[in-house]
């Protein structure tokens, strides 16, 4: 048993949170399928494709961007979206990493931080 973990999560958990709640909501979730790989598409278009205020899907698209899925640049008077694959990929894969871990049974389990540093769950 791993007590401590009762007291307070590792660190790199915070993200863990802040991703998977964000995906949590099926507008969330309906946002990051209509993007194409390395499609950058404005807030406006997104919100054209819903029967949402664009204060609603505003509101989806900073959920999104606070938990780092989806990347936005400024340009003009128009906001433009791409969702970070790369950032997905590294959250997923250091959840996959600590999964696998708890499979085989190991004590302590290495893997990828989503930033790329190492990270260990002890």
């Amino acid at each position: 048993m791993k007590a401590r973990y009762a007291d307070s999560l590792p660190e790199e958990w915070a993200k863990f949170a802040q991703f998977f709640s964000a995906l949590g909501d099926p507008t969330r979730q309906k946002i990051l399928l209509v993007f194409e790989p390395n499609e950058e598409i404005c807030v406006n278009e997104i919100a054209r494709l819903f029967k949402l205020s664009r204060p609603a899907i505003s509101h989806h698209l900073k959920v999104l961007r606070n938990a780092e899925l989806l990347l936005c640049e400024k340009r003009g008077k128009e906001v433009y979206y791409r969702v970070n694959y790369p950032y997905c990929a590294n959250v997923l894969k250091l959840v996959q990493g600590f999964v696998a871990s708890r499979l085989k049974g190991e004590e302590t389990s290495s893997a990828l931080h989503p930033d790329g540093r190492g990270t260990a769950f002890v």
